[in-house]
């Protein structure tokens, strides 16, 4: 077989503020920006990587999503516990410095962890943890 992961979808809840964090702090490309009944899907990835997607979409607006569960999605993004990503980087003390010169939440500096990487983590505007590993 020949998969390869296209798409990765985060939810957010201001598109301004996702396309500022996405595209203005970390650099990627915009690659598609649509919008419906007052909502907007915005398409992201890291420059040179074509094939490799980010989709931040409104939280909780599936049609199959009942209102219990919209309701706690929205809670979990404003605790920060509903989505995440995982990226790398080959020098995170540089990518980490870059990204306090902005408005950012960081949640954890650079650290070696126990289980033999070393990273760090920051939040999106949505809240979602975006963990930064060093490639080795």
């Amino acid at each position: 077989m020949d998969i390869t992961i296209h798409s990765s979808f985060l939810p957010q809840d201001d598109p301004e503020a996702a396309l500022n964090f996405y595209r203005d702090t970390l650099g990627f490309e915009v690659r598609n920006d649509v919008g419906s009944d007052g909502m907007r899907w915005i398409t992201v990835g890291p420059p040179g990587q074509p094939g490799t997607s980010i989709v931040l979409h409104p939280p909780a607006v599936d049609p199959g999503i009942t209102d219990e569960e919209r309701r706690t999605i929205i809670e979990m993004m404003a605790k920060g516990t509903y989505g995440g990503l995982l990226l790398a980087t080959k020098d995170l003390d540089d990518t980490f410095e870059r990204l306090q010169a902005g408005d950012i939440d960081v949640v954890q500096e650079p650290t070696e962890q126990p289980y033999g990487v070393r990273d760090c983590a920051v939040r999106d505007p949505a809240g979602n943890l975006i963990r930064i590993q060093e490639l080795r």
